[in-house]
């Protein structure tokens, strides 16, 4: 199988390449190869390389920026993968699409699940919608996949910058009343090539909208407080953390105060399911050691 990849430097695409080789040949194509924000490129190399699969790990992800930047954010965000979706249509072939908690305000007191209605609260999040309307109006063989709070050990990530500012700085404010569920880059990919065995087996599944983070919840604070045990645990010295709220720290964006998804439809309709975020930290921490 031919397995085209867009994207390659994301925290994703670098734990899709690790995992996805015993598929066959993995294409991947990163900036310098492929200008999302250029139409003509993109149908150009997937009619080029005719893959069997398309994987879309790219994306505008700089959220404040992007209340500065709104056409190039969905440029990227929302007019190529509808048209990554026409060319996989044309090809009849599927496409794996990676989306956010953001097109949802966080008002919701209980974790979003696929039939709650978007509500953005800022161009970020309005991007990564349009773009999955872009994708569901073409009505081909698709997968959005909503992932939260992604981190890896490479990039830039809130687990490296913790890592780094918890053993710079003597005491650390984080946010507190924003809830959500990290998630490891390595647990989207390896999912994700759960969700492509399970398509090569032919077992009856259905095409569409799913949520897929790690299991449970905390805030950015307990993010930030499971990170220093860590590195306590390593015999390093740690800053004091401060528990502030959002209004302390304002940022260009705003951001969801509630990002928990409901993943139980993925189980349910894939048998796909991702391990509570602590422990999938663990896992990933001891790939960085």
């Amino acid at each position: 199988m031919k397995t085209l990849i867009i994207g390659r430097r994301g925290q994703v695409s670098r734990e899709l390449q690790h995992r996805l080789g015993s598929l066959g040949e993995l294409i991947v194509l990163g900036r310098d190869q492929l200008d999302m924000a250029q139409p003509d490129q993109i149908r150009r190399q997937v009619q080029c390389i005719h893959p069997d699969l398309i994987i879309n790990a790219a994306a505008y992800t700089a959220v404040d920026l992007a209340e500065s930047e709104p056409q190039t954010a969905f440029a990227i965000n929302a007019e190529a993968p509808g048209i990554l979706a026409e060319e996989a249509l044309t090809l009849d072939i599927p496409l794996i699409h990676y989306s956010t908690d953001y097109v949802f305000d966080g008002m919701k007191t209980a974790p979003y699940n696929e039939d709650d209605r978007p509500n953005p609260l800022g161009v970020y999040g309005r991007s990564k919608l349009a773009g999955e309307q872009a994708i569901i109006e073409v009505q081909g063989k698709h997968l959005i996949l909503r992932a939260s709070w992604v981190y890896s050990t490479e990039g830039r990530n809130f687990l490296l910058t913790m890592q780094r500012l918890l053993q710079e700085k003597t005491e650390l404010r984080v946010v507190a009343d924003q809830i959500g569920a990290p998630t490891w880059a390595g647990t989207v990919a390896q999912s994700t090539l759960a969700l492509i065995e399970r398509w090569q087996s032919h077992a009856p599944a259905n095409w569409g909208v799913y949520h897929l983070t790690a299991q449970g919840s905390t805030s950015w604070f307990g993010f930030a407080q499971a990170i220093g045990e860590a590195l306590r645990q390593q015999g390093k010295t740690c800053a004091t953390l401060l528990p502030i709220s959002s209004s302390d720290y304002p940022l260009p964006a705003a951001r969801p105060l509630n990002s928990c998804l409901d993943c139980s439809r993925l189980q349910r309709e894939w048998g796909v399911s991702q391990p509570d975020w602590q422990i999938a930290l663990r896992e990933c921490l001891a790939q960085q050691a």
